[in-house]
C-alpha cells in the first residue's frame, strides 16, 4: 500500500520556513562571522575629550600665584614617638589588678565585675541615697497638696460654710444609730417567708433604708470636720 501524506504537509513546511529565527535553531546559529580587520584596538573604549581651543592673539595668559614676600611655609616637625610613649608610661598610673574567680581544678577563671559577684554597686558614694529627681517630685507632691488645701479653704469662706461642732456631730451620729436600730428591729420582725408583693417592697424598703444609714453614719465617723453650707 502507499505511504500515508498529509494533505497539509506543505502548508506546514511553509508556515515552518515562515516563523524561523535565527535564535529558534537546534545547534548553533548561522550568524555573520566579524570581519578579522574589525579589531579591539587600544583606548578604543575610552571617552574622547573634546580638543583643546587654541588661544587667540588678543587674550593674555593669567598671571601665576606667586606667594608673596611675608609667606612663611608651614614645617612639619618629625615626632619622636619613642620618647612620647616612654614619657606616657613613666607618669601613667599603673593598671590595678583585675579580680578573677577560678572554679575548676583546671585553672579555668572568670572575671567577677561584669559577673555580678563583685560587690560593685553598693560601694559607690550615691548608694542608699534618695535620687534628685524623687526630692524634687515629693516637695512638688507636697506643694501642690498644700495649694491645693489653700484653695479648698479659700472656696469654704467664698461659699460661707460653717464647721459643724463636735456637740452636734455626736448628736447627729446618735440619732442615725437609733434610726438604725429602730429600722433594724422591724427588720428582724419581718416573716420568714414572703410570699406576697407587698411584704417584698416592704423587705426591700428596709434593706435600702438600712444601708443609706450604714453609710451616713460610717462617712460621719470617718470625718471628724464637717462643713456645712448655710
Amino acid at each position: 500500500p502507499l505511504r500515508y501524506v498529509s494533505k497539509y504537509r506543505e502548508l506546514m513546511k511553509h508556515e515552518a520556513e515562515k516563523n524561523k529565527s535565527q535564535w529558534k535553531t537546534m545547534g548553533p546559529a548561522k550568524v555573520a562571522v566579524p570581519s578579522p580587520n574589525d579589531f579591539l584596538q587600544k583606548h578604543s573604549k575610552e571617552p574622547k575629550l573634546a580638543p583643546k581651543k587654541k588661544e587667540q592673539e588678543g587674550e593674555k595668559l593669567r598671571p601665576l600665584s606667586v606667594p608673596g614676600r611675608t609667606y612663611q611655609p608651614v614645617i612639619r616637625i618629625k615626632k619622636n614617638f619613642i620618647n612620647k610613649n616612654a614619657v606616657a608610661v613613666i607618669t601613667g598610673k599603673p593598671k590595678k589588678p583585675r579580680h578573677f574567680c577560678v572554679d575548676t581544678r583546671q585553672g579555668d577563671k572568670y572575671l567577677l565585675e561584669p559577673s555580678g559577684l563583685f560587690p560593685k554597686y553598693i560601694k559607690k558614694k550615691s548608694y542608699g541615697v534618695t535620687p534628685k529627681y524623687v526630692t524634687q517630685r515629693n516637695e512638688e507632691m507636697k506643694r501642690e497638696e498644700e495649694e491645693y488645701q489653700a484653695r479648698v479653704l479659700e472656696q469654704l469662706k467664698k461659699k460661707a460654710m460653717k464647721t459643724l461642732s463636735e456637740e452636734e456631730r455626736t448628736n447627729i451620729l446618735q440619732g442615725l444609730k437609733k434610726k438604725w436600730e429602730e429600722i433594724n428591729h422591724a427588720f428582724q420582725g419581718l416573716p420568714v417567708v414572703t410570699d406576697t408583693r407587698y411584704k417584698q417592697m416592704h423587705k426591700e424598703e428596709l434593706e435600702l433604708k438600712l444601708k443609706q444609714l450604714e453609710h451616713d453614719i460610717a462617712a460621719i465617723e470617718k470625718h471628724k470636720i464637717i462643713y456645712i453650707a448655710n
